[in-house]
Order: C-alpha cells, then sequence, then structure tokens
C-alpha cells in the first residue's frame, strides 16, 4: 500500500466550531492493548510521534463526507475528522470501522445520532424504527412536505431519518423541479412552501446531502428556493447578484475545470451561508455545523490546488513584475494575490506554512517591493496588506531577503526602505496606511523574534543592516523638520511657543508622533546601535525641539523618547544629556505650561521625581 493512500491531516473542532490543524501524518487501524479494542492511530510524518489515539467505539457516529473524510464526536464537546489525501484510503479505514460496529461500510453514518435520555424515549415508539415515509413530490404536498420537515428539527433521531430519506429518493432534485414549475406558475404559496423545505433540509446539517444541494445542476435553484421568504413583502434577489453582479475575474485563465468548480461553489456556498441564512438562534447554533465544515475543507482544497499549480502561479508572478502590464491587469492581479492571502487566513498553521513558502518560493518579495513603489494608490494598499501576511507569517524571512538584496542594490530601492517611504509618503489625514505600516516595521526590527543559532545571530546581522542601509531613511522627515531650517537657531532651546515655529501642521505632527514612536522601541529594545546613533547624531538634541509644538501629542512623544531613554540609566546617555544641556528644553516646555495641570506637567514632574528617586544625577 502507498503512503499517500493512507495520508490524513487531523483535525478538531474548537469552541468556535471552526476546525483547528492538528497536524499531518499516516493513519492506521490496530488493536491497542491499554484500549483493549481495535483503534485509529495517526503517526506524524514529520518526526513519527502520536497525533491520535482513538478507541473505535461500537456506538460512535462515524460520518462519511466528501469521499475522503471521516468525521466523528468523542466526547460531549470533542470533535475529530480525518481529511485523507486519496479516497481510496478513506475507503479502507471507513471499512474498518464498519466492520468493528458490524455496519454495512455503503452507509454514510454508522449510528443514529441521538442522546441516552432520546434513545429510551424512542424505543417506546416502535414505528419511529423504519424511514420516514416521504409524501409524494407533487405541487399539492408542499405544505404537507413544510410541515414533515420543520416538525423533525427539534428531534436528532428523525432528523437522520428524514436524511436519509430524502438521499435515498432522490428527493431534492425533484423538489427543485417543483421550484422552477412554481415559479413558472407564478405561485407564491407554493415557493413559500419551499422556501420552509430548502432551508429545513440545510438545517438537518448533513453533508450527504450538500453535495447534492451544492451541485452545479442544483445550487442556483437552492438560492432560488430561499428568496421566497414568507417573512418578506418581496422576494430578495440573490440568483441575480450571484450571476450578473459577483463577477468572477480569472486574472490567469485557470485550466484546472475541478478547480474553477470548486471555487465557484464555496463563492456560493458562504454566500448562502452569510447572506442568505439567517443568524441561528441560540437553539439552532449546531445546525450548520456541518456548512461551516464544508466550506472550510473547500477552501484548504481550493489553496491546496493553486499552490500546486506553480505554472499558474508563475505566470501571475511574471504579469504582476512586467512593466508592460497595464494598470487594471495589473490592480487585479495584486487583488488577487491579496484574496489568495485572506483565504488563508481561514487554514491552521502547518497549511499557511507551505503556502507562504510557495509564493516565497516563486518571488512574492521581490514582485512586492516594484508594486509597493507604484502611482497606483489601489495597488499600494492591496501590496501592503499581502506584506503585512508575510511579516506575520515570518519576520525571519522577510528580514533575510531584504539582508540580501542589500548586496546587489541601492538603499533607494531595499523593500524596507520602500515600506518607510510609502509610510512618510501617506496621504490619509488620519495616517490609517502609515500606522499599519509602523506597526510591520516595528515587527521586522523586534529582536524578541529573531534567530541565534551557534552559526548565525540574526539580531546582530539585521541590526547592523537595518542602522546602515534603513535608520536614515526613517529619521529624515524628523531631521528636517526639526533642523534650523525649519526651526530658528534662537528656538532651539528654550523660547516662548508664540515665537517658535515647529512644526505646526497636524498631519506632519502625527507622523513625527509615530516616527518617535518606533524609535522610542528601538531605544528600550537595540541597546548599543540605538545608542550610537542617538549619539553620532545629537537625536535627542532634535528630538526636543518638538518640545515647542503647539501639538502637545507630539510634545509628550518626545518627552517619552526622553524618559526612556533616561530610564535605561545607562552612564554614556547620562553624560551625553547633562554635557548638552538637554534638560532646558524640558524645563522651558513646563514654564511654557504655566498653571494648567494637565498631562504634559504630570508627564515632566514624573520624569525629575523618577531622577530625583533614584538620584541619577
Amino acid at each position: 500500500m502507498s503512503d499517500t493512500r493512507r495520508r490524513v491531516k487531523v483535525y478538531t473542532l474548537n469552541e468556535d466550531r471552526q476546525w483547528d490543524d492538528r497536524g499531518t501524518g499516516h493513519v492506521s487501524s490496530t488493536y491497542v492493548e491499554e484500549l483493549k479494542g481495535m483503534s485509529l492511530l495517526v503517526r506524524a510524518e514529520s518526526d513519527g510521534s502520536l497525533l491520535l489515539e482513538s478507541k473505535i467505539n461500537p456506538n460512535t457516529a462515524y460520518q462519511k463526507q466528501q469521499d475522503t473524510l471521516i468525521v466523528w464526536s468523542e466526547a460531549e464537546n470533542y470533535d475529530l475528522a480525518l481529511s485523507f489525501q486519496e479516497k481510496a484510503g478513506c475507503d479502507e479505514i471507513w471499512e474498518k470501522i464498519c466492520q468493528v460496529q458490524g455496519k454495512d461500510p455503503s452507509v454514510e453514518v454508522t449510528q443514529d445520532l441521538i442522546d441516552e435520555s432520546e434513545e429510551e424515549r424512542f424505543e417506546e415508539m416502535p414505528e419511529t424504527s423504519h424511514l420516514i415515509d416521504l409524501p409524494t413530490c407533487e405541487l399539492n404536498k408542499l405544505e404537507e412536505i413544510a410541515d414533515l420537515v420543520t416538525s423533525v428539527l427539534s428531534s436528532p433521531i428523525r432528523r437522520e431519518k428524514l436524511a436519509l430519506a430524502l438521499e435515498n429518493e432522490g428527493y431534492i432534485k425533484k423538489l427543485l423541479q417543483l421550484f422552477q414549475a412554481c415559479e413558472n406558475l407564478e405561485n407564491t404559496e407554493g415557493l413559500h412552501h419551499l422556501y420552509e423545505i430548502i432551508r429545513g433540509i440545510l438545517f438537518l446539517n448533513k453533508a450527504t446531502l450538500f453535495e447534492v444541494m451544492f451541485s452545479d445542476e442544483c445550487i442556483m435553484d437552492v438560492v432560488g428556493c430561499l428568496e421566497y421568504d414568507p417573512a418578506l413583502a418581496q422576494p430578495k434577489r440573490h440568483r441575480e447578484f450571484l450571476t450578473k453582479t459577483a463577477k468572477f475575474k480569472e486574472v490567469i485563465p485557470i485550466t484546472d475545470s475541478e478547480l474553477r468548480q470548486k471555487i465557484h461553489q464555496t463563492y456560493r456556498v458562504q454566500y448562502i451561508q452569510d447572506i442568505i441564512l439567517p443568524t441561528p438562534s441560540v437553539f439552532e447554533e449546531n445546525f450548520l455545523s456541518t456548512l461551516t465544515s464544508f466550506i472550510f475543507f473547500n477552501k484548504v482544497e481550493i489553496v491546496s490546488m493553486l499552490q500546486e499549480d506553480e505554472k499558474f502561479l508563475s505566470e501571475v508572478f511574471a504579469q504582476l513584475t512586467d512593466e508592460a502590464t497595464d494598470d487594471d491587469k495589473r490592480r487585479e492581479l495584486v487583488n488577487f494575490f491579496k484574496e489568495f492571502c485572506a483565504f488563508s487566513q481561514t487554514l491552521q498553521p502547518q497549511n499557511r506554512d507551505a503556502f507562504f513558502k510557495t509564493l516565497a518560493k516563486l518571488g512574492i518579495l521581490p514582485a512586492l517591493e516594484i508594486v509597493m513603489g507604484m502611482d497606483d494608490l489601489q495597488v499600494r494598499s492591496a501590496a501592503t496588506d499581502i506584506f503585512s501576511y508575510l511579516v506575520e507569517f515570518s519576520p525571519s524571512m522577510v528580514r533575510e531577503f531584504v539582508m540580501q538584496e542589500a548586496q546587489q542594490s541601492d538603499d533607494d530601492i531595499l523593500l524596507i526602505n520602500v515600506v518607510i517611504e510609502q509610510m512618510i509618503c501617506d496621504t490619509d489625514p488620519e495616517l490609517g496606511g502609515a500606522v499599519q505600516l509602523m506597526g510591520l516595521l516595528r515587527t521586522l526590527i523586534d529582536p524578541e523574534n529573531m534567530l541565534a543559532t551557534t552559526n548565525k545571530t540574526e539580531k546582530s546581522e539585521f541590526l547592523n543592516f537595518f542602522y546602515i542601509h534603513c535608520m536614515h531613511v526613517l529619521t529624515a522627515p524628523l531631521l528636517t523638520n526639526t533642523s534650523e531650517d525649519k526651526c530658528e537657531k534662537d528656538n532651539i532651546v528654550g523660547s516662548n511657543k508664540n515665537s517658535t515655529i515647529c512644526p505646526d501642521n497636524y498631519q506632519t505632527a502625527q507622523l513625527l508622533a509615530l516616527i518617535l514612536e518606533l524609535l522610542t522601541f528601538c531605544v528600550e529594545h537595540h541597546t548599543y546601535h540605538i545608542k550610537n546613533y542617538i549619539m553620532n547624531k545629537d537625536l535627542l538634541r532634535r528630538v526636543l525641539v518638538l518640545m515647542n509644538s503647539k501639538h502637545t501629542f507630539l510634545a509628550l512623544c518626545a518627552l517619552r523618547f526622553m524618559r526612556r531613554i533616561i530610564g535605561l540609566k545607562d552612564e554614556f546617555y547620562n553624560r551625553y544629556i547633562t554635557k548638552g544641556n538637554l534638560f532646558e528644553p524640558v524645563i522651558n516646555a513646563l514654564l511654557d505650561n504655566g498653571t494648567r495641570y494637565n498631562l504634559l506637567n504630570s508627564a515632566v514632574i514624573e520624569l525629575f521625581e523618577f531622577i530625583r528617586v533614584v538620584s541619577l544625577y
């Protein structure tokens, strides 16, 4: 037997009803002495560790879904799933489970899904032991069918029996034929009944029924039925939206018809879940758990199929970076990648790792470097979002790339400097993009997520690189706005606010506050790198010019920067401050503040109280 047939991913359902990936491995069924029975074992393909050891319980309800999934519950709130790479492997393990339980492998569920109290209640009702008899599928029976479907929703055992009856008789397709007839006849009453019927069938929460309902042949008629909610005066126009408004754009033609079909299906099913179906009540919250799982595993499959198609992704990258690509096309390509990356966030860590490693291998970072420097605001914004996914995934990967490119490129076009320039040039009055970029820069320069091994110290190498190639770009606006050209020499240390001209533009003040926030972070985390930079550039003196700003928030940022430096109790910093008479701007700011008891007043007093307590000067 080939390894791939038994290759599985193990999933558990968390408290938010989302599937968590517990790892990839190979499954086997064997007798386990400690558990005293046949059990399912999954060993991790990476190191052989045991990912799952689960006894095949004769009374547990196992479900087979979508040909490659086996799902079951081991406790009241502990659901498990095995997702097989190949159908053959799923079939083999399913046969083993059915063999232990004495079931025919052709069934999709091995037990009735009921609790003990309900089982006892139904034991006294022998008429419930057979399948539910469905009314004939005719127009004059729609009300009876609707009553039947809605009546079973409160009973797990009757839901199961109705689902089996619907499946065995191909009933759903017959119902959808009646829907077409009702629409043609403008039979409003019949359409209202069909809404209740189809909604009820969805709440049966059965994967086998979903596979029929969400097939290409049926899904638009299912959506059509759900347009005719009796509570609405006019039917919704969901089909019109899905067929005319929501356009599927193939930025590069997708040749795999199965992949294209899966993308269409997932979008439409997600639309049904998010837009069409009402928010479930507390009594219905678990009715659609299988629908959530259906969408989740579809997304896993789509991302896997796309990342395995390197020809497709390579073509996307090639067009994205080609100078001949027109603006509209490039915008579509970047938006595709943004959506692709957003899609990947539904995946669990192992899946995301494989996804981003594929993108890195194909050259996502050099491509982003090009598009982030373009004039188109939409393209830049989408590229920033993609960059944020990459930084969140692996700051080390981004750092390694920028250090390598520094050996072949000028400082101006380094990726980090492109990011800094985007931050500085943000035209948004609230600097929304700049705040996002500042957060990404902070992640990249944070030593806490830098690797240190015996052969290589990422922290030392990257910080050396950053302070040589990038820091001057980051501090340029600060140095420009505190230069003698901007603030007359007499006003650099000490003056009243009426005569100073240091930076009064609100947007500039916001930007400088962001830069100071990042520099304060550097003071706390970068020790000698930032110390050398502050000394060589006389940076603190320039920062303290901002104590004269009419924007109190900026003056507070400048004071906070100084407070962090003093808080280090470093002898070099102390000598630098006293020799340069750098308390004078702080004292002047306090005097200018007068008798006002505000945040600036409190912050200055706290600074001097700290100095008094620790006897620094």
